[in-house]
């Protein structure tokens, strides 16, 4: 049996599909990956599902190498993948929507063939996954960045400081200048990066049960780094506030040392920030200052 298969219409569907299955690998983790690095990790994974067809060798290597070499390399391209266990928990979310859109296409296909309607074609493939993607990425895996504990890895200077974290929903701490969001981190793991005050203060207006109003030192870390189930993700130009007081009161090695404000993981900048950092039309106290809380 001769088939005929059209090199453009193979590699234009299987870019979309393995789009479509990297924007929801992305969703489904704390969205590590940059627009650009997923159409790359799509397009690479396209070129390598389409090898085999050009390659002259036994049906079980050809598949082995070129899937098994295109689904990592197409992770690798699309992630900042920092260590075999994010690696797997990436592959994870990939094979269940892999097997999810797979099986969703053959049922839905099947339905419009039942119904008289013509489901032959690239269009008709893709409009399909598109449906399926549409619908799923409507649902929360189970993964949920907010109270939850992580590893933050604090970089100044060539200085690196592991410690507990707790990404709490009750801190929406801002910056009044930029609006960033700040997050909270014990003196005595501020003092390990900074000897002394640094330049650059900011004053951290909050509330609290207990105390109605107070200020808070804030200073911009120039690097952090979150390890949430697994996943890892670089943050740059940090705003922190630094308290006085304990965060947590467990003295043991998973006291939490520092509160991750949420919105941080909302933040859409995964490049190095640029030199000026970007500033409100408003540049006062007013406004959300009033609202902010610990």
């Amino acid at each position: 049996m001769r088939y005929e298969l059209y090199a453009d219409s193979l590699l234009l569907l299987n870019f979309v599909m393995n789009l479509y299955l990297l924007i929801l690998v992305d969703r489904s983790t704390i969205r590590t990956a940059a627009g650009r690095r997923l159409l790359l990790g799509a397009a690479f994974g396209a070129v390598c599902y389409f090898l085999p067809f050009l390659w002259n060798a036994a049906p079980i290597l050809k598949l082995s190498v070129c899937f098994l070499g295109g689904t990592a390399g197409m992770l690798f391209l699309a992630f900042p993948v920092k260590g075999f266990r994010m690696f797997l928990k990436l592959l994870k979310y990939l094979t269940l929507y892999s097997v999810g859109m797979g099986g969703g296409m053959l049922l839905l296909l099947r339905a419009a063939g039942r119904l008289g309607v013509s489901s032959d074609g690239v269009l008709a493939l893709m409009g399909t996954g598109g449906i399926l993607f549409l619908f799923l990425r409507r649902f929360d895996p189970g993964h949920s960045p907010k109270d939850c504990l992580c590893r933050a890895t604090l970089i100044r200077g060539g200085k690196r400081l592991t410690v507990n974290a707790l990404i709490d929903s009750g801190n929406s701490l801002t910056e009044p200048v930029s609006g960033k969001p700040v997050s909270v981190v014990e003196e005595n793991v501020f003092r390990s990066l900074w000897e002394e005050d640094p330049p650059g203060f900011r004053a951290i207006p909050y509330h609290s049960i207990g105390r109605k109003h107070g200020i808070l030192q804030g200073y911009l870390l120039p690097e952090i780094q979150l390890e949430i189930d697994g996943m890892v993700r670089d943050f740059y130009g940090v705003y922190v506030a630094v308290s006085k007081e304990q965060i947590s009161e467990d003295a043991g090695a998973e006291s939490v040392k520092m509160i991750i404000n949420p919105l941080l993981l909302k933040a859409k900048g995964k490049r190095r920030p640029e030199k000026r950092q970007n500033e409100r039309k408003y540049d006062t106290e007013g406004g959300n200052t009033g609202k902010d809380a610990i």
